[in-house]
């Protein structure tokens, strides 16, 4: 005779206190444990590349600062151009650079801002080239 031949026959007791627990939420106590939450993202987000800022030299100075001066001159005419600045990123060290064009609408001095009619806000230390677009 085997040890548990008195009860293997038995039917399956169900409680009458606690409701049965669905068949999914019975496997997740099953599923492995994930201690490191948010762990996946940290990686990707290191892994996602930054570009270091460029650093101009003094003749790309003189000549952006005549760029822009004689884009200043034109404001009124709201001169179509096409900008490549440096976009620095919020989560991390360094950024990305951008190449925009649109219609120059204002020289925000006190803001040290160039502000496009599209709405785009362009830091003018911030900016690599300016090149006037054809209208």
């Amino acid at each position: 005779m085997g040890k548990y031949d008195d009860i293997i026959n038995l039917p399956h007791h169900v409680s009458s206190a606690h409701p049965h627990m669905p068949m999914r939420d019975r496997a997740a106590q099953f599923m492995p444990f994930r201690a490191l939450t948010g762990y996946e993202a940290a990686v990707h987000e290191t892994a996602r590349p930054t570009d270091s800022k460029a650093e101009l030299t003094e003749d790309e100075k003189s000549l952006l600062d005549l760029r822009l001066q004689e884009l200043a001159d034109r404001i009124t005419e709201h001169p179509k151009v096409t900008l490549t600045y440096f976009q620095p990123d919020k989560r991390k060290a360094g950024g990305v650079c951008v190449t925009i064009t649109g219609r120059l609408k204002k020289f925000d001095e006190y803001e040290g801002e160039l502000l496009l009619l599209g709405g785009e806000r362009i830091l003018i230390e911030n900016i690599l080239s300016v090149q006037a677009a054809e209208a």
